[in-house]
C-alpha cells in the first residue's frame, strides 16, 4: 500500500432555484410531526366509532398526553446540551414506536376497514375494534421483530462488481464495508466486538468504514469503537468521516480511528497494487464538513485524487451517495456509501428517496461510474429495523481482463 497525499460551485442567485414547499414544511417538522404521531394514532384507535368506556377512553387520552409531552422532552434532554443517555434511549424509543404506530394506524384504519366494510364483516363498531386490535397487534408485533433486527449482528451481503477499468492483477480483490456503526446511548461494545470478528471471518484486502460511527464525542463512545483495532485486512483498513461526525467533535473521530489503526482518508488517497496493476482508493469527508466550521474539513475530490494517474481506476469512499453526482463527473469507477440505512423504518425510504440518489445496493450513475449504497451496520436513534435489514457487505472486484477459467 503506496501512501500519496469540490465542493460544487455555487450557483448564482439568479440561477438559485425557488425554495419548494417541501423545504419549507421541513422547517415546521420538529412542531408537527409529534402531534401527527401521536394524535392520528388516538384518533383512528379510540374515536372512529368503537365507542370505548369512559375507563379506556382516559388511559388512551393519559397515553396521548404522555407520548406527545414525553417524547419531545425526552429527546431534548437525550441529544440536546444535557446529552442524558437514558433520556436519548427513552425518546428514541418512543420516536420510533410511535412511527410504526402511525404508519399502520393509517394504513390498517383505511385499507382493513375498507376490506371489512365490502365483506360486509359486523356492524360499525365491530369493525372500528377489529381495526383497533389489529393496528396494536401489527405494531407490537413489528416492533419486537424490528427490535431483534437491530441488534443482531449484521448478515453478510456478498457481491461481485466488475470494474471495466480494472487490471487482472487486481481481480478478486475482496473489499469489505462497513458503515453506519452510530456506537450510542444503548451500549453495544459486545455488538461491535462480534461485528469485527465477522468482519476478519471474510478474509478482506481492504476494509472500509464510511462514516457516522458513532452519536457522541469519541471519548464518549470509545469502548463501543475500541473493538474496531482488532478488524483485519491484508492491505488496509480506511474511512471516512459521515455528517454525524459533525454533530460532535469530528477531529476526535478522526484521531481516534487513526489510533486505532485505520486511515482516515480526508480528501486523500492511497494506491493499492498487486500483479503489476493498481488501483487507487481515495475518501473525502462528509458534504457537510464545510459548513461544520473545522478548518480543513470539506468534501474536496480534487484534493482527493491529487497526484493519482487518471488513467488507474478508483475505488471513491464518500458518505451520502448524494456524491455521487460529482464522482461521476470525475469519471470514478466506484464509490462506496452508506448514510441512508435502507430507510430502517418502513415506509421512511420515501423520505430518504427525496435527498438521495440511491436507497440500497448497486446503480449506475454516467457512463462507467457504479455507486454501491449499503444499508448500514448499525442503526440512527430508534432501536429498531423494519422492512431494512442491516448489513456486512463482501464486494469482490472483478476484472474483464482476467484469465478464463480452465
Amino acid at each position: 500500500m503506496t501512501d500519496t497525499s469540490e465542493t460544487r460551485p455555487a450557483d448564482s442567485d439568479a440561477q438559485a432555484p425557488r425554495q419548494s414547499l417541501l423545504h419549507r414544511l421541513m422547517r415546521y417538522l420538529p412542531l408537527i410531526a409529534p402531534v401527527l404521531l401521536w394524535a392520528v394514532p388516538y384518533g383512528v384507535l379510540l374515536h372512529t366509532g368503537q365507542r370505548w368506556s369512559l375507563p379506556v377512553t382516559l388511559v388512551g387520552t393519559a397515553l396521548l398526553v404522555l407520548g406527545l409531552a414525553g417524547m419531545p422532552l425526552a429527546m431534548m434532554r437525550g441529544h440536546g446540551r444535557r446529552q442524558q443517555d437514558g433520556m436519548a434511549i427513552v425518546g428514541d424509543t418512543l420516536l420510533g414506536a410511535s412511527w410504526v404506530l402511525f404508519t399502520w394506524s393509517v394504513l390498517l384504519g383505511v385499507l382493513l376497514r375498507l376490506a371489512l366494510t365490502v365483506s360486509g364483516v359486523g356492524e360499525s363498531q365491530d369493525r372500528a375494534r377489529i381495526v383497533t386490535w389489529a393496528v396494536l397487534g401489527v405494531t407490537a408485533a413489528l416492533l419486537a421483530w424490528g427490535y431483534a433486527e437491530a441488534r443482531r449482528v449484521p448478515r453478510v451481503r456478498r457481491l461481485d462488481v466488475q470494474l471495466p477499468r480494472l487490471g487482472a492483477g487486481l481481480d478478486g480483490t475482496r473489499v469489505v464495508l462497513i458503515t453506519d456503526t452510530h456506537y450510542g446511548p444503548l451500549d453495544r461494545a459486545r455488538w461491535s466486538a462480534r461485528v469485527c470478528e465477522t468482519v476478519n471471518a471474510l478474509e478482506a484486502d481492504l476494509v472500509c468504514h464510511t462514516g457516522d460511527i458513532a452519536d457522541g464525542t469519541a471519548e464518549r463512545r470509545r469502548a463501543q469503537a475500541t473493538p474496531l483495532a482488532t478488524v483485519r485486512a491484508t492491505r488496509a483498513r480506511v474511512y471516512v468521516t459521515g455528517n454525524h461526525e459533525y454533530y460532535t467533535e469530528a477531529q476526535g473521530w478522526v484521531d481516534l480511528m487513526d489510533e486505532l489503526g485505520w486511515e482516515p482518508l480526508r480528501n486523500r488517497h492511497l494506491l493499492l497494487e498487486s500483479g503489476g496493476d493498481t488501483l487507487v482508493v481515495a475518501g473525502v469527508d462528509d458534504v457537510t464538513a464545510e459548513s461544520s466550521g473545522l478548518a480543513g474539513h470539506r468534501a474536496h475530490l480534487a484534493g482527493a485524487l491529487d497526484g493519482a494517474d487518471p488513467d488507474l481506476p478508483v475505488l471513491l469512499l464518500a458518505h451520502q451517495p448524494k456524491f455521487i453526482d460529482r464522482a461521476a463527473a470525475a469519471g470514478i469507477d466506484l464509490q462506496l456509501s452508506g448514510h441512508t440505512h435502507g430507510g430502517q423504518i418502513w415506509p421512511f425510504h420515501h423520505l430518504v428517496r427525496l435527498d438521495q440518489p440511491a436507497l440500497a445496493g448497486l446503480s449506475h450513475h454516467g457512463s462507467r461510474t457504479l455507486l454501491y449504497t449499503s444499508r448500514g451496520t448499525g442503526f440512527w436513534g430508534p432501536p429498531f429495523r423494519v422492512f431494512a435489514p442491516s448489513e456486512i457487505t463482501l464486494l469482490v472486484l472483478r476484472s474483464p481482463h482476467r484469465p478464463a477459467s480452465p
